[in-house]
Formats: structure tokens, C-alpha cells, sequence
């Protein structure tokens, strides 16, 4: 690392002010504090707190803290796949298959997002931000892997312009820019974000024969997609040879489904990182969790007589995007309650509206996504609230006195 340090020192004084590149002063300063810890101190008067890590190092955290879900999620894409066409394949292949067809994805979005933050940070004249670090691998784990490029693409773009940099950039955004992204697709692109043949990938080199996919049609609904449009009062869902799934498929993910949702094993390994590091809130994702059980129970016991209602509490935590919303989205500290009552009533609120959108609305099973935003509009709403009730709880305790 210090031959690495030696060539950076040394590039330094021709992207600094008066360098021949000093325009690019942004970019260069960007890699720089990515791959070493700044040795510069704030100038501002008044009292600081100096810590070893920064916000980089605190993105880099969550990154690997997604790894376990991305690569499940490489493997889930490839054994979707080899169902669907019924063919066998070993770990390798069935990896491999699906590592080729995400990373288009992964790459897509993060030169949309980083080329945007670049060219602001440069035109502002400030500081590259770290935020996208996170943005640009949550993307590509929450869309359908059929998802054509270039509407990623666009998503990207606009979730980054539109829910980031007009804000004021990293920091200042009020909804979480991933979410937006995938909002801005549902809304924009609806047929390519439902239906049974965006979730699973039939198309590839294991999967074309003579130019033609090799198989024409199946059910590869999403099992909240299933039980959603299920004219049944019966909780059933399946996998795409219509083999029924229970709990225990949910939790180990190898259903139909976003990239890195279906998985809530591998989820729960990211939390254990984000929460034993001081990453994210436990109470947060406890209170997602809380939330939506206690919903899904009361729609158990008095809710209508449909399939969705009648979906047990515990396999709505581990369907759909419930778990890697909880876990990666509503802990977002930027857009998150930060007081920490307000933290128990955001987390409980938005496990309450996950489940209230997917029993009461039939058109969008889901409910995650909307939930989250929905929340991120009250956050500091609730924070303020909080703030309020402890002043007037401290001024009768100086007023009794």
C-alpha cells in the first residue's frame, strides 16, 4: 500500500489548484480518500469529535454486509434458470449463470450514478460523496433480473438527479435514492416489473436453442405475486413446476424473486454485520419486524377471507422484499428517524403499512417499497414529536422543582 500511497502523493500537486488537471481536482480526490483514510482535520471553531472511521469506511460496511445476499442471489438466478428449462447443473455452472447475467446490472448502475455525482461534484467544485457505494449494488438487488438495461439505466439516473442531487446530495436526500429507483420502474414500466417471466431468467446460453428460448412459458410468479391474484382463500404458493413452497423455502430463498430479497438467511447475516459494527439500528429492523407481525396476525385472525389475509404471519416476514427492506432500506440512516423513540415508531410503522398494502390492496401484493417512502416523508416528522414531548417532559420536572 505505500507503493500505492507513493504514486498517489505523487499525482497529487497536478489535480491540485494551479495542477495542469485541477479541473478534475473532484475525481482525483474521490479515488484518493477511497482507497486511504484522510489525514485532514475539520477547520471549523468549536467542539469536535474525531473518529478513526469515516463515512466511506461506513459504506464500505454496508457493502459487505450485502455480499452474502448478492451472492445468494448469483446462485438463486441460475437455479431459476436450470428449473425452468429443466436441465441439471452443477453448483459452478448454476453460479456462474447467474453472475454473468447480474453483472450487467451492477455496472450499468454504477456508471449512471457515479458518472452523474462525478459531474456534479465537479461542477459544484465539491467533494465526491460516498452514498452511491451503497446505491449502486442495492439496485441491481432489487429489480427483476429481466429488467432491460437501458431502463435501468434511466431509473438510475433519474432516482440520483431527481431524489439525490437536487436535495443537496449525500446527506440531505429525504428518500432513500434506491427506492426511487425502483419506484420510478414500477410506475414508469409496469409490465416490466410484473408477470410471471420477470423473475426468472430463461434466457442465456444455457437457455437458447436454435435462437429460440427453451422454454416458451411457465408459471414464475413471485409467491406474493401468486397468492396476491389467488381467487382462493387458500394461502397456496409454488415454484415454477408448481411444486408448493412453505416457510422454509422463503427462508432460505430459492423461490422466485428480486435478486436479493428471496433469501432471508443471507439478509440476517448482512443485519448481524450492520448491527454488531453500530451500522444501522437494531430497533429499527426489530420494529419492522414487529410490525408486520402483529399486522399480518390481525389480518390472521379478523382480516377478510382472502389467500393474502390468510397468509400466515411468519411467511410474510420472510416473502418478498419484507426482510431486505427492513434490514438495508428502512435503517438508511439519512432518511431514517434518528431520535431513538422515533426509531421504534418509524420501524413499526412501516412494518404495519408493508402488510396493510399487500393484504387491503390486490393489484400490488409488494408493499415494501411503499412503505419505506412513505415513512421517509414522516421521519422527521416523528423526530420533531419526539423532541417536543421530552421538552415538555423536562420543563414539568423544572416547574414541579
Amino acid at each position: 500500500m505505500k507503493f500505492l500511497k507513493n504514486i498517489v502523493d505523487k499525482l497529487k500537486p497536478t489535480f491540485s489548484e494551479g495542477g495542469k488537471l485541477s479541473m478534475f481536482h473532484s475525481v482525483f480526490d474521490g479515488f484518493e480518500t477511497f482507497l486511504f483514510v484522510p489525514n485532514s482535520t475539520s477547520k471549523k471553531i468549536g467542539s469536535q469529535i474525531h473518529d478513526a472511521i469515516d463515512s466511506k469506511r461506513t459504506m464500505i460496511m454496508v457493502v459487505i454486509a450485502l455480499i452474502p445476499a448478492l451472492l445468494f442471489g448469483m446462485y438463486n438466478i441460475g437455479y431459476q434458470h436450470f428449473l425452468a428449462i429443466g436441465q441439471d447443473a452443477g453448483f459452478w455452472a448454476t453460479f456462474f449463470f447467474g453472475f454473468l447475467a447480474l453483472l450487467p446490472y451492477i455496472l450499468v448502475s454504477y456508471i449512471v450514478g457515479l458518472g452523474i455525482e462525478f459531474a456534479v461534484a465537479q461542477i459544484k467544485g465539491h467533494e465526491i460523496a460516498e452514498g452511491f457505494l451503497v446505491t449502486g449494488l442495492l439496485i441491481p438487488l432489487i429489480v427483476p433480473i429481466n429488467t432491460p438495461l437501458w431502463m435501468v439505466a434511466v431509473a438510475t439516473a433519474f432516482a440520483v438527479i431527481f431524489a439525490k442531487e437536487v436535495f443537496g446530495g449525500t446527506g440531505y436526500n429525504i428518500f432513500n435514492v434506491a427506492l426511487v429507483t425502483r419506484v420510478f420502474l414500477f410506475f414508469a414500466y409496469p409490465t416490466a416489473m410484473s408477470g410471471d417471466k420477470v423473475w426468472v431468467r430463461t434466457e442465456g446460453t444455457w437457455g437458447w436453442s436454435n435462437g429460440q428460448p427453451l422454454v416458451d412459458g411457465f408459471t414464475g410468479a413471485t409467491p406474493l405475486g401468486q397468492i396476491g391474484t389467488s381467487t382462493t382463500s387458500a394461502p397456496v404458493f409454488t415454484d415454477i413446476l408448481g411444486n408448493p413452497l412453505g416457510f422454509w423455502d422463503g427462508f432460505f430463498g430459492l423461490i422466485p424473486g428480486s435478486v436479493g430479497e428471496t433469501c432471508t438467511l443471507a439478509i440476517l447475516l448482512g443485519a448481524i454485520i450492520l448491527i454488531g459494527t453500530g451500522v444501522s439500528s437494531w430497533k429499527i429492523t426489530l420494529s419492522v419486524f414487529l410490525g408486520g407481525a402483529l399486522t399480518a396476525l390481525a389480518f390472521n385472525l379478523w382480516g377478510p377471507d382472502t389467500a393474502i389475509a390468510n397468509l400466515p404471519w411468519y411467511n410474510h416476514l420472510v416473502l418478498g422484499g419484507f426482510a431486505f427492506g427492513a434490514v438495508f432500506m428502512a435503517t438508511d440512516p439519512v432518511t431514517s428517524a434518528r431520535t431513538e423513540t422515533g426509531k421504534w415508531i418509524y420501524g413499526f410503522l412501516i412494518g404495519v403499512i408493508a402488510i396493510l398494502v399487500r393484504v387491503l390492496n390486490p393489484g400490488y401484493a409488494e408493499g415494501m417499497m411503499l412503505a419505506i417512502l412513505l415513512m421517509n416523508i414522516f421521519a422527521g416528522l416523528i423526530d420533531y414529536y419526539v423532541v417536543q414531548a421530552n421538552i415538555k417532559r423536562r420543563m414539568k420536572r423544572v416547574n414541579a422543582k
